[in-house]
């Protein structure tokens, strides 16, 4: 990324800001397995945070690093969580407004049509 889009996007990793103050002030922790970043300050360690590798979507960031980033865990996942079990899927980030959002039977986005009314229904008349 460029100096200059380092200054002005902040959806997109980190800015310049953010960067100058991680270098100053930052000991990074740790990383995941989609190339997020976390750091944690050299001199208050309850101030956490994470450069994301991409664009900055909270979604993105696993449930065991959004603990650790929430002070839930003390120390960082691999050291504190039991490893993942075999039946665990790995978390996905969000998909609202993307081909994979999830579009019920019936939904006019998936092409479908609605299933007939049950005649449990007795539509609202004005007396």
């Amino acid at each position: 990324m460029g100096l200059l889009a380092s200054i002005f996007t902040w959806w997109n990793g980190a800015t310049l800001g953010t960067s100058l103050f991680t270098r100053r002030h930052g000991r990074e922790v740790g990383r995941d397995e989609t190339g997020n970043v976390y750091f944690q300050h050299r001199k208050d360690p309850a101030r956490r945070w994470v450069i994301y590798n991409g664009s900055n979507d909270a979604s993105r960031t696993p449930p065991q690093w959004q603990s650790w980033l929430r002070g839930q865990l003390g120390d960082v996942p691999d050291k504190s969580l039991p490893p993942a079990r075999k039946f665990q899927k790995p978390g996905l980030p969000n998909l609202s407004g993307t081909d994979g959002t999830y579009r019920p039977a019936g939904s006019l986005a998936r092409g479908g049509k609605r299933p007939a009314a049950t005649g449990d229904y007795q539509a609202w008349t004005p007396d």
